[in-house]
């Protein structure tokens, strides 16, 4: 689970910073999944290493321009390049429309290749390897976060151990790996979880933007691995993030504390904290760690995996 800010500013993009869009790259699958897609997206993913070949799945959080003004750029040239891999979009009521609405006026068709889902809180999309659910955030119109929860994996498998007790290899194995009990040919009675170490637990991304601070945020945020968060604001500029429901940076890092996450990182920031003004994105970060230690800044093309919580430790044979 690769992490790819492709644009960390609110609003408006600046010379450093484009819009809202950060990319996960699932490499085991071939697939990556998008979280919002502001304008000029796909030219982010061009200087990227991110292959838009492999985009699979588009989750919206809500539907401001600055969060959506690339989805329909990002469509078409993958259309037109002839990329024939089917498009998941995942947003709140209206991209359905939104997306029939830009394909009829400019005579764009996707056919059956992009499917839009309205989401509700709750879970949103599940496979055998992960669960994606969203819930309310506070915003000026309806805006969802998302938990992306990765299921838990069998412990790892000692086949040095399985080689010493004799046990053949093949299809045995995959039955043990996966915690089976099973029968050998000699009457021997083999418990896979006696082969196996403790189990993996699946790793949890969530990603909040735009909001102002909320219980819904700290709920959906429970103990995940990594908080992406948006941080449009100074706390000193604390009255502006209430009339216009965005987060400052001690409310992104007090989310983070409440929901016992293990990493933050801030992103979304206004143009006004640029280089050279009285305040930059290096004083949020100093605010947000005062609150919350573990805190990174986001910035265009930063890029963090979420490590696997892999444990060496294996079960002994009784």
């Amino acid at each position: 689970m690769e992490i790819t800010f492709l644009g960390t500013s609110s609003g408006v993009p600046t010379r450093s910073r484009n819009v809202s869009s950060v990319a996960l790259r699932l490499p085991q699958r071939g697939e990556v999944w998008l979280f919002d897609c502001g304008e000029g997206t796909q030219h982010q993913l061009l200087r990227s290493e991110i292959k838009t070949s492999q985009l699979r799945r588009i989750f919206i959080t809500h539907l401001h321009g600055d969060h959506i003004f690339g989805l329909m750029g990002l469509l078409a040239s993958c259309g037109l390049a002839g990329t024939a891999q089917p498009v998941d979009l995942y947003g709140p009521t209206g991209l359905k429309d939104y997306i029939q609405a830009c394909s009829k006026y400019s005579y764009t068709h996707f056919g059956n290749r992009v499917q839009v889902h309205t989401v509700q809180p709750g879970v949103v999309y599940e496979d055998e390897e992960y669960t994606v659910s969203c819930g309310l955030l506070k915003h000026r119109i309806p805006a969802y976060g998302y938990r992306i929860a990765e299921k838990d994996r069998p412990g790892r498998f000692n086949v040095e151990k399985a080689k010493a007790l004799g046990i053949p290899p093949g299809r045995i194995y995959g039955q043990l790996k996966n915690g089976e009990t099973v029968t050998l040919a000699d009457g021997r009675i083999i418990r896979g979880q006696d082969l196996c170490g403790p189990t993996e637990s699946g790793r949890k991304l969530v990603y909040c933007t735009d909001t102002v601070f909320c219980e819904s945020a700290v709920e959906i945020a429970q103990e995940a691995d990594v908080l992406i968060h948006e941080a449009t604001f100074a706390h000193q500029d604390a009255q502006l993030a209430f009339e216009r429901l965005h987060s400052t940076s001690t409310m992104a890092a007090q989310v983070a504390l409440a929901a016992g996450v293990k990493l933050l990182i801030m992103t979304h920031f206004s143009p006004r904290y640029a280089p050279g003004n009285e305040l930059d994105v290096n004083n949020l970060l100093e605010e947000a760690r005062a609150i919350f230690p573990n805190t990174k800044l986001a910035y265009d093309f930063f890029s963090y995996e979420i490590p696997r919580h892999r444990s060496d430790q294996l079960a002994e044979i009784s």
